[in-house]
Formats: C-alpha cells, structure tokens, sequence
C-alpha cells in the first residue's frame, strides 16, 4: 500500500530527478556533461568523472528495475557505452578518474573507489538488462582491484595508471593524507554485496565477509560507537573524526550486505554494530530537522549537507524496519525529508539538488548542481530504497 511519502518519492524521482540527469545526457561526444553551475547553466566542455558517469549509469539502471518503463532504457544504454569506451583503459585495465569533455584521458589515475562505483554500476546494468558483456566487465574489475588494489592488510586507495601508488589526496579531507579510508573500504563492500546479488559467485562473498571483519575490528570504534575514517597504512586511526553521514550509510548498506550475505553469524555479528551506529547518529547529529556533517575534534560541522540528508533518511528508515517499536527512527526518516522537500531541493525551473544548506535550511548557491562528485546516486537511491521498502 502507497503511502504519502512512497508516492511523493517516486513523484520526486519521475518528474525531478529523471527528467534533470535525462538533460545532461551528451549526444556528440557521448556520457552526460560534467558540469552544471549554481545558475544551472550546463558546462559541454568540462571533464566527465568517470565516477559522476557510473553513479548516471547505475541510477538509471535502478530507476528502470523500479519503474520499469523502457523510456529509461536509452539513457541507462547511453551511459554504458560511454563507460565501457571511454572510461576504461584498454591498455593497462581498470577505470580512469576523469576523461575530457570529448571522452580522451584527462585523469588517468587508478583509485580503487573509482573501480567499485564501476563495479557497482555494471552489476546493476546486468540485472535491469541481462547485458552478459556488463558482467564480464564487473568481475575483470573485481579481480583487478583483488589483484592489483590489495595488499596483506586491506585495499590501496590512489594509484597510476600503470598501478604504482601515488599520494591520496582524492579521498583525503581534514587536513590528513590517508593511506586507507573507511570511505573506499565502505564503497568496495557496497559493490562486491551488488556483484555477489547478481551473480551468487562465492570468490565475491568470501571478499565481503573478510571487509565485514575489517569493519568489525579495525574500522568500528566500539567506545566511541563511531567508525574511524581517516587511517595510516596499517589501519591506524589518523584524527578524531565522527562523519555521520558515512555512518548512518554504513548501517544500512552492511544490513542489507549481510541479508544478501545470508550468513546468520554475520548478521548476529554486524547487528550490534549497526544498531550502535544509528543509535549515536540519531542521538548526536540529528538536530533541526536535519542531519549535521561531522564532528572533529569535537567540533560539529553544521552543515547540511545533500547526501548525508539522503543516506539519513534511508539509514533511519532501515533502523525503524528493524526495531519497529522505536518509532523515533521513522519519524526522524518522514522530517528529514520534509527538510529536504523544503530546502534541499532546488525548486527553481530545471533545478535539481542544492549541494549543501546552514543548519537553519539557508542553501548555499555558491555551489555547483553537477562536478564530478555531485550526482543522482544518494538522493535517487533515497527514492528508490524508500519506494521499495514501502512496497514490501
């Protein structure tokens, strides 16, 4: 049975969402353009992320498997081709950070988050098309990243294009220089749990069940009920640092790895785990409707940032689905959507998503609608993950 905010998601997600990234779907050099200002003017000859491109590819492949209207078809048919020609490397393997406008290598470096999102993408593209040449795509980079991004203590982050390690200022922020980030280590379970989905391989599941231990034991801080973030290369913690949107992300993408996991002694493992991370999200960074960014060294960022919104409302939502007694969660869901509906989502003619707003709902219109990191992947899961959950 629909309810009002299963139908306002997929309300959101047919005629906002869709219709926006339909837009920026580039019809001369092929992929979507990279770059839309905070006027919303289009950029054509900006780079193209190729993780933007996989996060457009995976989106409408699962805005097909859930609305399951083949006017979707083309744009997810178009986003492929783009990945499988241009993004990769045919000559050393593996899936470029970022190509030109014209789709030539721009950013030629190997990070291993840039594989997973590949990874992630293929997966789903094979399960709304049965495009047999996806999967073959996904499994050569699965064993890339296992042959060439890991070593005897984890995954490796920034690499070359000929695989040698390089600095990792990709995915290093607060002023540290990581050498292994729970961000990439989050993102390869997340696309090993799509990969495993689709397939049933086993070589994927045994990968899954040692990151569910990483997590576990190096990731998870069980005094602070946080995860670290930020790591030296054996997995020391660099800085004080709580990142609540990661976690409440985390608790639900490993709820959901370990129901397709389908290991009970993970699942009794992991549930402590999980339960902990939503139960410190909500008690200390859920405040003005909203979610806030981080906390380092104790220091609240305030900001309200648009995915951590997104990964909080599907994160409170599975906390609900779970302990449906404490109706707290869900309600925390239903009002940070409505503080997304009122001030995240830019309701200008063509608008899309502000990147970020204050505390107080203010957004910033400084920032960029699409780069290469601002995408349909966290606000249209949103509306998917909610759409289906609604559903069951």
């Amino acid at each position: 049975m629909k309810t009002a905010m299963n139908t306002e998601m997929e309300q959101h997600l047919k005629e906002t969402l869709l219709p926006f990234w339909e837009g920026l779907r580039d019809t001369a050099y092929g992929g979507y353009y990279g770059f839309v200002g905070t006027d919303l003017k289009t950029v054509p000859e900006s780079e193209k992320g190729c993780i933007l491109n996989s996060r457009i590819l995976w989106f409408f492949s699962n805005a097909y498997l859930a609305l399951k209207d083949e006017s979707i078809r083309p744009y997810a048919e178009h986003a492929y081709q783009f990945l499988m020609e241009h993004c990769m490397d045919e000559k050393e393997g593996g899936v470029f950070w970022s190509v030109n406008y014209d789709g030539t290598p721009l950013d030629t470096t190997k990070h291993t988050y840039n594989q997973a999102f590949a990874i992630y993408a293929l997966s789903s593209y094979y399960d709304a098309f049965h495009e047999e040449e996806a999967l073959k795509a996904a499994f050569e980079l699965f064993r890339l990243i296992e042959l060439k991004c890991r070593d005897e203590v984890g995954y490796k982050e920034a690499q070359s294009r000929e695989f040698f390690a390089v600095s990792n200022e990709k995915l290093s922020e607060n002023g540290v220089m990581a050498d292994r980030t729970m961000n990439t280590l989050l993102h390869v379970f997340e696309a090993y749990t799509e990969l495993y989905r689709v397939s049933g391989r086993q070589e994927t599941a045994e990968r899954l069940k040692w990151m569910l231990d990483t997590i576990a034991g190096k990731i998870f801080n069980p005094e602070k009920k946080r995860q670290e973030v930020f790591f030296d290369n054996q997995m020391n913690s660099l800085i004080d640092l709580h990142s609540y949107g990661h976690d409440i992300e985390t608790a639900w993408l490993i709820d959901r790895g370990t129901k397709i996991l389908g290991d009970e002694v993970y699942k009794k493992k992991m549930g402590p785990i999980t339960g902990a991370l939503e139960d410190m999200v909500y008690q200390t960074a859920y405040t003005n409707h909203s979610l806030a960014n981080e906390c380092e060294h104790g220091t609240v960022n305030e900001l309200r940032i648009w995915w951590v919104q997104a990964e909080a409302v599907v994160g409170f939502y599975n906390a609900w689905q779970k302990r449906p007694q404490e109706t707290k969660f869900k309600e925390a869901s239903e009002d940070i959507w409505r503080f997304i509906k009122e001030h995240v989502i830019d309701h200008r003619d063509g608008g899309e998503w502000f990147w970020c707003t204050d505390k107080d709902g203010m957004p910033d219109t400084n920032r960029p609608v699409v780069e290469p990191w601002k995408c349909p992947y966290h606000n249209g899961r949103m509306c998917m993950e909610i759409m289906r959950r609604m559903a069951e």
